[in-house]
């Protein structure tokens, strides 16, 4: 079954290697993978720069064929130097159709079936108790990796095994161009398994529906798993006052 409003199929065609089975992880690893992508995915600027060291504290902690693959990243980016890593992002990310990353586009892309899949990831969200608050698509790829390593990685594990293709899509040309990105879309990868039926159904009813009333506000997440800088979304809001 596919999320409401997203078929089968490419816009940009299928990635031509298999995709990697995941390495064993645990759920932090999972999320602190995954909130490290999303820092290590968004345009270079200062403060994103500025959480770098963050990200290479929790290295030690991670899988090594992550571990290694974000290394590798952030060793460049620390010998290119910020000028040329922010010159090369726009080269790699805003001018390279294959290298999009917003996840919506490669099964869409600019038709009007694009709106009907942006709303499906808002409402994903909504329906987990979170606003975004950013200035972005709500498919744009470091948003939804942060929405499952502070989120619900159940949820943000549907929306990324449906756009699937589409990551194997950009990991493939990333690793065309030797761009130093393609380590950390690899990485994500590793932490990708496959979701059966039953868990995408439930999922895709909680997206219709909305979760009950108790499963809604910030203490049932619990403390941010991943403390590496200031979150795109919104707090949930208060579940009703008794």
């Amino acid at each position: 079954m596919s999320l409401p409003g997203i078929g089968r199929g490419g816009f940009l065609g299928r990635p031509r290697r298999k995709p990697r089975p995941p390495v064993p992880h645990t759920a932090r690893q999972r999320a602190v993978t995954h909130m490290a992508a999303s820092v290590l995915l968004d345009y270079p600027d200062e403060a994103h720069l500025d959480l770098y060291p963050s990200v290479a504290a929790e290295l030690d902690g991670l899988p090594g064929p992550i571990a290694d693959r974000i290394a590798t990243f952030l060793a460049r980016a620390q010998h290119v130097g910020p000028d040329e890593l922010a010159q090369e992002y726009v080269r790699t990310f805003d001018l390279k159709r294959k290298c999009s990353l917003y996840l919506s586009y490669f099964l869409t892309g600019d038709t009007r079936r694009r709106g009907t899949a942006l709303v499906t990831f808002l409402e994903a969200y909504r329906a987990c108790g979170y606003e975004l608050d950013a200035a972005e698509l709500p498919d744009y790829l470091p948003v939804v990796l942060e929405f499952s390593a502070v989120g619900d990685p159940e949820v943000a594990g549907v929306l990324l095994a449906s756009h699937r293709e589409g990551l194997e899509v950009l990991r493939e040309a990333l690793t065309e161009m030797a761009s130093p990105w393609a380590g950390i879309v690899e990485a994500v990868t590793l932490t990708l398994p496959h979701v059966d039926e039953a868990t995408r159904q439930r999922t895709l009813d909680l997206i219709a529906g909305g979760p009950p009333a108790e499963m809604v506000g910030a203490d049932v997440l619990g403390p941010h798993p991943v403390p590496l800088g200031e979150p795109g979304f919104a707090e949930p809001p208060a579940g009703p006052q008794e």
